[in-house]
């Protein structure tokens, strides 16, 4: 039956009491996407939260577009064997009713795609995204839509009983409706469907850089809970909307809707309160979110067709099934940023499942049995789920091959409201006033001021210190005297990835001494309290080429040490960023590395580098080869290629170079190799590690003809 057929038939009805309430509900579903943006924003870090909130706004626009478009039609077109509708694109009419169901369930589609954002947040491209955003409305979520739902609202519209007649059955049946699968108002259809998505979203994109690092537990906490509760409770107060709307009609079922509604959500928050006292000794601000969000995606299948103890049940449930699925993904390691997953995907398949369990089945009306019930529920949630999940993953795999989805560590470690969308904050200004300042010395140079930001404080004070700097002479010498003005280009160039950080505090010492060219030798340090983060690396080559490989390299390290990442995934992210830039052939091999001086601990991981050292007291060595390929080579799919190697040096001392020392020659011409480079060691020991790395120097360039350097001369060392 085509269009024009349908609104003969319902042209004659008014706009009636009906309509208007669908209409009010989903001007209520709507007011769920400010709470969505500030439950996400909220639970994701400062750096991010712009980024998320446009997210939210855009997918907004986008879905609607794409569901105007052609998802209306393939979830509510003419059935082509029950699987997808085939008319009714561009979707046009005159008729009241149906211009009110597709704005109504234009923000139901909305609602499944902004679930992802919030999954995916922190680290996806902005225009990935919109990509994925595009997948979810236009194709995943409206087929699936047809399967279940194609007849549902033609069947609660007040029509004639010849209309009835001509389209209940007939033209709209999708086959999971057809089997009496029932899903009141989206608890699999919307939110486990847009679970699923972000499910592979997180899966094809990895964990955000550091969340998982011992250094860091704990501290990937977002940019303001008040804004996410507040989030939460417009969440809550729009659920009316969507669970009422359902209905399709204002009628006596409206009434146990909103109170099942209600309920489910309460008794939600109080099994998050109750759990988290119980295992955390405190009121914990994520379980207050996830509490009352598991409760309405819960009861959202059911809530027409329970009454208000089951409802208190199936969201007491929910919420329990939604942190045990939160702390399940925390022990695998995949990131969610907001709880997504737990709240919308597993609280969803319980809350479906609890139809054929809860549910009084003369409203359900499909003739089925209990049992039955759940296995057609149980179908339903499985059919839907590898739908989902098979073609959002492969695609995005796919889509990541060739575009990757995901921002670089660099722009991930500054954020993505600046890497993305160019917006700039006090706390931005003041990094970048004291970056200005180290590579220049300028003491002059003053940060940003502000009383009523955090930045702008730290500038304030920040200032009056330099102010008392720039007039100590004393002061003022020393960074004169740490530029040097006696090399030529390409050393100044190398030089400039020389550590400029104060180490006095640091049993730590490096030393790089230039070849005539520019090459890719470098090290660095960067303490991080009572750590130390380290790195020596030659990039395979010379010249520019080889300089602007080192810059990346070195950058990397940066970024990644202050955001106290572990050793084995600061590699990896390393490797593929490196493998990423296309250098034109050239890797990276490297030592990377962190030293604890509290207990002396000393970790490391060797990429494809000369084996590293340490010398014990008694001037014997151990020897650590690689056993990692260098870092750019190949694209690695997990960190576990990197072995992390430890050692408490107690009074011992580790030692890395590159082949510079190693290759150098000594007096007869030939190559020292390993076992020169310990007698050489041995021959300069020095409880001075700066005179020591001098001696070493020397005695290398004595050796060297016309003591000039054939490569690089890199040498770390660490311990006391």
């Amino acid at each position: 039956m085509d269009m024009n057929k349908m609104d003969k038939i319902v042209s004659s009805l008014s706009l009636n009491i009906d309509t208007l309430w669908v209409i009010d509900c989903a001007i209520l579903v709507f007011i769920m996407q400010a709470g969505f943006m500030c439950m996400e924003s909220g639970l994701s870090r400062h750096k991010n939260s712009i980024n998320v909130a446009l997210k939210n706004a855009a997918d907004f626009g986008v879905s609607v577009v794409m569901f105007w478009i052609i998802g209306f039609g393939i979830m509510f077109g003419t059935s082509y064997n029950g699987v997808i509708g085939t008319d009714l694109f561009f979707f046009k009419t005159d008729v009241s009713e149906y211009q009110t169901y597709f704005v109504f369930q234009a923000m139901f589609v909305a609602t499944a795609a902004t679930i992802i954002s919030g999954a995916v947040a922190e680290r996806m491209k902005f225009a990935g995204y919109l990509i994925v955003t595009v997948l979810s409305t236009a194709i995943i979520y409206p087929i699936i839509g047809h399967w279940a739902w194609s007849s549902s609202y033609l069947m609660k519209v007040s029509l004639s009983e010849e209309a009835k007649y001509l389209i209940g059955d007939t033209i709209n049946r999708g086959w999971l409706s057809k089997l009496g699968f029932i899903d009141f108002a989206g608890s699999t259809i919307v939110h486990s469907v847009g679970g699923w998505i972000a499910l592979a979203g997180v899966l094809v994109l990895g964990a955000r850089i550091g969340k998982y690092s011992e250094a860091n537990k704990g501290k990937f906490t977002g940019s303001s809970f008040p804004l996410a509760i507040l989030g939460t409770l417009i969440l809550w107060f729009g659920w009316f909307g969507f669970n009422g709307g359902s209905n399709g009609a204002m009628d006596e079922t409206v009434p146990l809707i909103l109170i099942n509604t209600f309920l489910a959500a309460a008794f939600g928050l109080l099994t998050g309160l109750v759990i988290s006292y119980i295992t955390k000794k405190k009121p914990v601000p994520m379980y207050i979110v996830l509490g009352p969000l598991a409760g309405l995606v819960a009861i959202t299948a059911s809530c027409n067709s329970v009454d208000s103890v089951s409802a208190i049940i199936i969201g007491t449930i929910g919420c329990v099934v939604a942190i045990l699925a939160s702390e399940l993904l925390e022990k695998f390691e995949i990131d969610d940023v907001v709880g997504a997953i737990p709240v919308h995907l597993v609280a969803g398949i319980w809350g479906t499942l609890a139809v054929a369990i809860f549910s009084d089945l003369e409203t359900l009306n499909t003739g089925l049995s209990r049992i039955e019930q759940f296995k057609v529920q149980a179908i339903g949630v499985i059919s839907i789920g590898m739908f989902s999940f098979i073609i959002s993953f492969t695609f995005l795999k796919f889509l990541n091959k060739f575009y990757p989805l995901r921002v670089s560590p660099v722009h991930e470690e500054l954020g993505l409201n600046i890497a993305e969308h160019g917006a700039v904050s006090v706390e931005h200004d003041l990094i970048k006033v004291l970056d200005g300042q180290s590579t220049t010395g300028d003491l002059k140079i003053r940060g940003p001021q502000d009383p009523f930001t955090a930045g702008g404080v730290i500038g304030l004070y920040y200032n009056k210190m330099m102010d008392k700097l720039e007039s100590s002479e004393a002061e003022k010498n020393k960074w004169r005297d740490r530029i040097s003005k006696e090399v030529d280009l390409a050393v100044k160039v190398q030089e400039n990835f020389i550590p400029k950080r104060n180490l006095r505090n640091y049993p730590v010492k490096g030393i790089n001494i230039s070849a005539r060219e520019m090459s890719g030798d470098f090290f660095s340090f960067y303490p991080n309290n009572e750590n130390i983060y380290f790195i020596i690396a030659d990039v395979a080559g010379k010249g520019i080429h080889a300089g602007m490989v080192m810059a990346k390299a070195s950058t990397l390290f940066e970024v990644l040490s202050q955001g106290k990442v572990d050793l084995d995934e600061m590699a990896f992210h390393m490797n593929n960023d490196l493998f990423n830039t296309k250098t034109a052939g050239m890797f990276v091999t490297g030592i990377i590395g962190n030293y604890d001086i509290i207990s002396e601990e000393v970790k490391w991981v060797n990429a494809g580098h000369q084996p590293a050292l340490i010398r014990h007291t008694n001037g014997n060595f151990e020897e650590f080869e690689s056993k990692s390929l260098p870092l750019g080579v190949i694209f690695q799919k997990n960190k576990s290629v990197y072995q992390v190697n430890k050692k408490n040096l107690n009074g011992h001392r580790f030692y890395s170079f590159t082949d510079g020392l190693s290759e150098s020659l000594n007096k007869n011409n030939e190559e020292i190799g390993i076992e020169g480079t310990k007698k050489i060691i041995n021959n300069n020991f020095n409880s001075n590690l700066t005179d020591e790395l001098d001696n070493i120097s020397k005695e290398v360039l004595s050796n060297s003809y016309k003591d000039k350097l054939n490569d690089d001369l890199t040498v770390l060392t660490i311990g006391r």
